[in-house]
């Protein structure tokens, strides 16, 4: 395994272990069966028989060791901003694999909020027919604002984008948008807030009615 970390290389590591981290907190998991995935980039993952997630983790810029110590193969993975450090020491090893890695292809993701956002601004119309788009990410003291510009009337037009079924939370981003708008322009805006998403659970179409805000049923390209 030192000979992999040191060509870069991906390491597999499968068996019972104990795991140790030390960093802005400490914890301890006690010996049971986990996967450990060393990358090239300091990554390091300790995966269970359950979930997606790792149970605990090192970020991108780790150094990796592998030493003996104890009679136990000790894995450790440390940085220095801050000092964090995690330690696996296996008491028994069941699997070791190693690879040269190369993978030059960036991940093409389909249906984002930017597929949306880029729908909307090829035809406005999608929103409303006279909509004209002026800006994208339009900096409010609430956060960037999706689309900010105007109807057909003049009259300020903020969106929200969602590229899934949404619920009050995002009822509530889009309120707090055309709050800060309206004190930020002079007294007499008309503002209007349009939450653009495929659909919206019956609270969330509540909220928007309760708080004036709009629905356009709308999502990024198949």
């Amino acid at each position: 395994m030192a000979t992999a970390i040191d060509r870069a290389d991906m390491i597999t590591v499968f068996g019972r272990c104990t795991v140790e981290y030390e960093g802005r907190a400490a914890s301890h998991l006690g010996p049971g069966d986990r996967l450990v995935v060393l990358k090239p980039d300091g990554t390091a993952l300790v995966h269970t028989d359950e979930g997606q997630k790792p149970v605990n983790w090192q970020p991108p810029g780790c150094a990796h060791e592998v030493r003996l110590a104890d009679g136990e193969v000790r894995i450790e993975s440390r940085r220095t901003g801050p000092e964090e450090e995690l330690t696996v020491a296996f008491e028994r090893v069941e699997q070791v694999s190693t690879f040269d890695v190369t993978d030059e292809r960036d991940l093409s993701l389909s249906g984002t909020e930017e597929d949306l956002r880029q729908r909307i601004l090829d035809d406005p119309g999608l929103v409303e027919e006279g909509f004209e788009p002026l800006a994208t990410e339009r900096e409010t003291p609430a956060g960037a604002v999706d689309i900010y510009g105007k109807d057909r009337e003049g009259a300020t037009v903020v969106v929200e984008l969602k590229r899934k079924r949404v619920g009050p939370d995002a009822v509530g981003q889009l309120d707090r948008y055309v709050e800060a708008l309206e004190r930020d322009l002079h007294a007499d805006a008309e503002i209007r807030g349009i939450l653009v998403s495929p659909s919206v659970t019956e609270r969330a179409r509540t909220l928007l009615g309760e708080k004036g805000l709009e629905f356009v049923s709308l999502g990024p390209p198949e």
